[in-house]
């Protein structure tokens, strides 16, 4: 819609943005009237229309096929957007269209905001299907009715009111039908049910709607009021009332069609059992994030204990095989550290591999300098965990070989993100301006037990591939290349 109204049409960011609330909030008319929709602005040059939006009804049959979006109508070819635009009023007059042997009948609503026209409603009601309507049919009808006069005079929606469609309640969730002092008119059967869930044992018609749901809800002391008055539709509201029974949400909407609030629609769902499974998955999140937090601290004990033992080896090749697996485990536990953090089993790797650099930096052996360039990612915990190990084998392997005791240099880790998204990639390069490969080495073939790790972690856990080379000018580079998801 921004593109269309931005090419065709002269009006204003503020007016785009009103057009948005409008589209965000027309499920609800279309449902209520049982008809398709057509979001016409006049062009710049006010010669011709552009349909910048449609939307099709959840209640009955569609009257467009095809997607409207996009096309462009002269002036004159459609009456009834005219008289609209140009009267400022809803227009009604006119046989109904006949299109693909379907009788439809085609009303025109204006939009209107701060006195302006900004563009017409086409309201298209497939008429093939037409039959004696029922009390919901009725009220369904007459509350659309009310709501085109409410967007004719510019107020509604209600600014400042963005509504989330996906998760407010819907027109066939369930409707109920308030007077001008909140008593019930009408209540639809799936309405009426969501109160029997909260512990309603009577029919809701003729209550008073926010007494009823404040006697049903948790005593809550002074918030009583405040519910009576939120469920008695005099604002337009969201809200959830919860008791032993369930959980039903509503919303509230004021029906204003002359100006003054004749009464109020109520849309509300049952969510009871979607709030229990929410319920759940924070358990559940909760519960992992404590096992992550557990092992994490379980793992700092059994480096402890190594490094306890590391002090008490008068074997220098034994005190620093324990020094090694001292740092192999800290560094599987920084990331269940980071993953008892998070929400989901996914890390930013970033903050992983920083640490474990500054880790292994500890045993450089002279003035060696670690750094990183590039990013690593959101990665997956089954991802992040091999390549911690796999990151702190390579730059210990570099530290320990690559450089003397009164040596300066750099260790260079970079780390790119490439392919399709079906396809990530993750491309880490670990190069050092050390003293380089020792002649005839093949660390395929190598049986260092840290080269040993790093291949059987990529190539069987990581399913990726790894190369050791000579770096171009000095020194060793490191290749790992590993398939990833795509970041969220």
């Amino acid at each position: 819609m921004n593109d269309l109204v931005r090419q065709h049409t002269a009006l204003s960011d503020t007016d785009l943005e009103w057009l948005h609330l409008l589209v965000s909030e027309w499920q609800l008319l279309s449902d209520l009237s049982f008809a398709d929709l057509v979001l016409w602005v006049p062009t710049r040059d006010g010669t011709r229309y552009v349909s910048v939006a449609q939307m099709r009804p959840n209640t009955g049959p569609t009257s467009y096929q095809d997607d409207m979006v996009g096309h462009l109508v002269p002036r004159g070819r459609r009456p009834l957007l005219d008289a609209a635009l140009d009267e400022g009023r809803i227009v009604r007059e006119g046989d109904p269209e006949w299109r693909e042997e379907v009788p439809v009948r085609v009303e025109s609503i204006p939009v209107r905001r701060e006195g302006r026209v900004l563009g017409v409603i086409a309201r298209n009601t497939n008429l093939l299907t037409v039959r004696t309507p029922s009390r919901l049919e009725l009220t369904y009808l007459q509350s659309a009715s009310d709501l085109a006069q409410m967007i004719a005079a510019g107020s509604f929606p209600f600014p400042g009111q963005q509504v989330d469609m996906d998760a407010s309640p819907r027109v066939g969730d369930g409707l109920i039908r308030l007077d001008a002092d909140g008593v019930v008119q009408y209540a639809s059967p799936n309405g009426l049910s969501a109160y029997h869930r909260l512990g309603l044992a009577s029919d809701l018609v003729g209550h008073h709607l926010g007494k009823t749901t404040a006697e049903l809800a948790p005593s809550r002391g002074p918030v009583d009021e405040a519910l009576v008055k939120v469920a008695s539709g005099y604002a337009p509201r969201e809200f959830e009332v919860e008791c032993a029974g369930g959980v039903i949400q509503l919303r509230a909407i004021p029906l204003k069609p002359k100006g003054v609030r004749i009464g109020s629609l109520v849309l509300l769902r049952d969510v009871t059992e979607l709030r229990r499974r929410e319920r759940e998955l924070i358990t559940k999140d909760a519960t992992i994030r404590e096992i992550h937090h557990r092992v994490k601290n379980n793992l700092q004990t059994v480096a402890a204990l190594l490094r306890l033992q590391a002090r008490r080896m008068d074997s220098e090749q034994g005190r620093e095989a324990l020094n090694e697996a001292v740092r192999r485990v800290g560094s599987i536990a920084i990331v269940h550290e980071t993953l008892s953090q998070n929400l989901d089993e996914r890390v930013e790797f970033d903050e992983i591999a920083d640490r474990v650099i500054a880790m292994v930096a500890e045993i450089s052996p002279g003035k060696v300098t670690c750094r990183r360039t590039g990013r690593f990612g959101i990665l997956d915990a089954e991802v992040a965990t091999p390549l911690a190990m796999v990151l702190t084998e390579v730059l210990q392997n570099a530290l320990e070989h690559a450089f003397t005791v009164a040596q300066t240099g750099t260790v260079e880790v970079s780390a790119v993100r490439g392919g399709s998204p079906a396809e990530g990639r993750l491309l880490i390069t670990v190069q050092d301006d050390g003293c380089g490969l020792p002649e005839g080495f093949d660390p395929q073939r190598a049986g260092n037990l840290g080269l040993q790790i790093v291949r059987t972690l990529v190539e069987g856990e990581l399913s990726g591939s790894f190369g050791m080379v000579p770096a171009p000018g000095r020194g060793t580079q490191v290749v790992l290349d590993i398939p990833v998801s795509a970041e969220k």
